[in-house]
């Protein structure tokens, strides 16, 4: 049997491939520590968005619970801006929002001048971002009638 040397000692070759022999060693070295995050209940994130929704006077704004209606998200945040600028700060200031408490960052689906712009910010929480012509055409409290409503402030 052929003998290895590893650091000047005898060492038995081992009967394993090179790519297993790799997998062994890394398994055995220790793992640098990664930083904790705080992470945020859903409920607690999405009373987060709303109130990042309201510093930015975004107007009628409804938490709803999906938790018992649907697998996809626990809640969701619909919010009505005036005009576009207003609907472009809304966002960035809810991306930034959700930045600052550890979730990854948000990617806005849709825009502002479509009338509709949803976000999904992660731990079941969608946010929807609607011009006043485009919430009253979707309706989305009408189709979610049986979720409970958390939160409204006018």
């Amino acid at each position: 049997m052929g003998r290895g040397r590893l650091r000047g000692l005898p060492v038995p070759r081992l009967a394993v491939s090179p790519c297993a022999a790799q997998r062994i060693l890394a398994f055995r070295r220790p793992r640098r520590a990664r930083p904790r995050r705080r992470t945020l209940q859903s409920s607690e994130l999405a009373r987060e968005v709303v109130d990042a929704l309201v510093d930015r006077q975004a107007a009628d704004v409804v938490l709803l619970d999906l938790s018992r209606l649907a697998a996809f998200a626990d809640y969701f945040v619909i919010a009505t801006v005036d005009n576009v600028r207003q609907a472009r700060a809304v966002l960035d200031h809810v991306t930034e929002t959700v930045t600052a408490l550890g979730s990854d960052r948000p990617q806005p689906e849709g825009s502002p001048d479509a009338g509709w712009v949803l976000v999904d910010v992660g731990d079941g929480v969608i946010v929807h971002v609607f011009s006043l012509e485009a919430r009253a055409r979707y309706d989305l409290e009408g189709l979610w009638s049986r979720a409970q409503e958390v939160v409204r402030i006018q």
